[in-house]
């Protein structure tokens, strides 16, 4: 594809979640897929017709373990917020259908106990969590999502730790 072919792709419709504890802290996991250590918090792709919220409850689920009972759903960002790949990533993620991510983010308190959180899921995508700062969170990501981040973590602000 020609450099005007990629950026013509679309963003690839998404959710993220932002899961604190009743500190404020905010759960991240290393993904399994990466060489390096790639710290993030749950994300995943929207199916055809479903609804953003419902999604990320979802994907909260096949990620964590962590049912929709346990979390409390506090906010939402107001407006979808997108990311580019970086050029090595760029048609080669996602079959090469997606310039990026558009996203909707949620802010989900954690009602549960730590030993609730169950990483071993059907389809694996971490292999550790801890909970973390929001400075902490920032650094640990990836750094071309690191802006979408920070985006985040102010439209949550008065929530965390």
């Amino acid at each position: 594809m020609t450099p005007e072919e990629l950026q013509a792709l679309p963003y690839r419709p998404n959710v993220g979640v932002m899961m604190i504890d009743g500190r404020g802290m905010i759960f991240a996991a290393r993904r399994l897929d990466s060489a390096v250590p790639a710290w993030q918090m749950p994300q995943g792709g929207i199916d055809a017709g479903e609804d953003p919220r419902a999604a990320a409850l979802r994907e909260l689920q096949e990620e964590t373990g962590v049912a929709p009972a346990l979390v409390q759903v506090l906010a939402e960002t107001p407006d979808w917020l997108c990311y580019d790949l970086p050029p090595e990533l760029l048609g080669k993620m996602w079959k090469g259908r997606y310039r990026g991510q558009q996203q909707k983010w949620y802010l989900l308190r954690y009602l549960g106990r730590d030993d609730q959180i169950d990483l071993e899921q059907e389809h694996p995508e971490f292999s550790e969590w801890r909970w973390v700062t929001a400075d902490e969170m920032i650094e640990a990501i990836v750094p071309f999502k690191r802006e979408i981040y920070k985006q985040v973590v102010a439209a949550f602000r008065p929530h965390l730790a």
